[in-house]
Order: C-alpha cells, then structure tokens, then sequence
C-alpha cells in the first residue's frame, strides 16, 4: 500500500511535470549544439541562484524549527546541499572560460533570476509544509536537465569531471532528502496544516519561473 505523504508527493510532482517543449536549451546543450557562451551564462546565473536558493532555505528551516520541525530537517538538509553544490561550481564557470573579473562585472538576467526571487518569497510567506511539497515537484525536473547536462558536458564538449560535478551532485539519487519530504509532508498531513491547493499553485509557479530561466538562457544561445 502507498504512503499516504508519498503518493501526494508522487500525484503532485506528475501534475506539475514540465512541458518537454518548455526547455529549448538543455536539448541543444545534449546534442553539442549551444555555444560556450551559453553555459557560461549558465554558470553565472547559477552563482547568484545557489547562495540565495541557501539562504532562503535556511530561513525557512528556522521558521519551521518550533512548529514544523520535521519541514526544518528537510529544508536544513537542502541548505546544506545548496552549500555542497555551490563548491563545485567555480569548476564549471572557469571552464566555461569565465575568469573572477568577468564574473564580478556579470550582469544578471531579470528571466532567470525570478526563481529565487520566488522562492525568498515563499521564504517569508509560505507555510514550510506547502513548500516542501512545491518543491520536491520542481527539484524532480531539476535533477533531470542535470544528468542530461552533466553527460553531454563530457560527451560534446570534453568537460573534466571536477567541472561536471556540480550537475552531478543534483542528478543523483538523493534518497535521505526523499525520505525527510515524505517525513514533512506526512507530519503536516497528520495535523492537518498541508493546504494542497496553495501547495500546488507554488509549484505551478516554481514550474513557470524554472521555464522562465531556461527561456532566458535561451535568448543567449540564439
């Protein structure tokens, strides 16, 4: 019989699942077809994602900490992930050709930075129950533009593992992660804090600002 958490976790991420048509790059960046200069673009906008996406995260694990505690583990945990993955990540934009200069005189784009914007605003509004579930949707079509990315990075342009690791570390199997969702969203179930509609209209949102920022990206590579 399916947990009653995990089979809403399951239903919600199918719902959510993106339109395959909604990513013009990652196809491109499988079949070596995007320039360099649109992983590099790639690299510069994922420094300002991955310390913001960190931050917010670890505020919503504080917030969580007296009322949802099992919503703080789960968001402590992806804090820590965020931190990991932001060490690996200066491999990537230096061999993307991006030196230090050309990374502090980068400007962001405004369609790629909307998703953390978003998620600093669940940070402060949202219940961390209905995040967890949003999340866990979205971070599902994460992780496969990641492995799809991480492969063609070795295969078409020849990428050392030390710069494929960053999309390495979001294309594997987190097992701990999935079992401390399913804790989350059990324990709101059970106190009847989970408002599964809101929870899904953050995903939907999530979905379109993840869209947004492989659209943006997409304008690089054209």
């Amino acid at each position: 019989m399916t947990h009653p958490a995990r089979a809403l976790l399951e239903t919600t991420t199918a719902a959510l699942a993106p339109d395959p048509r909604a990513n013009a790059l990652v196809p491109r960046i499988a079949d070596g077809t995007a320039p360099l200069t649109a992983l590099a673009a790639l690299a510069l906008e994922q420094t300002r994602v991955i310390p913001a996406d960190r931050r917010a995260f670890a505020f919503l694990a504080e917030r969580g900490e007296a009322t949802d505690p099992e919503a703080a583990g789960y968001f402590t945990a992806l804090a820590e992930g965020e931190a990991l993955a932001g060490e690996r990540l200066t491999a990537f934009t230096r061999a993307c050709g991006v030196d230090e200069p050309g990374e502090a005189s980068y400007e962001p784009l405004p369609g790629c930075q909307a998703y953390p914007a978003y998620v600093a605003w669940l940070a402060l509004n949202a219940s961390p129950a209905d995040v967890v579930l949003a999340l866990t949707a979205n971070f599902s079509a994460w992780g496969g533009y990641c492995a799809t990315i991480a492969t063609a990075l070795r295969e078409r342009y020849g990428f050392t593992e030390e710069a494929c690791a960053f999309f390495d570390f979001f294309a594997q199997p987190a097992p701990e992660l999935d079992r401390l969702a399913v804790a989350a969203v059990e324990a709101a179930l059970n106190a009847g804090r989970l408002d599964k509609e809101r929870a899904h209209e953050y995903g939907r949102l999530l979905q379109h600002y993840e869209a947004s920022f492989w659209s943006a990206l997409s304008g690089v590579s054209s």
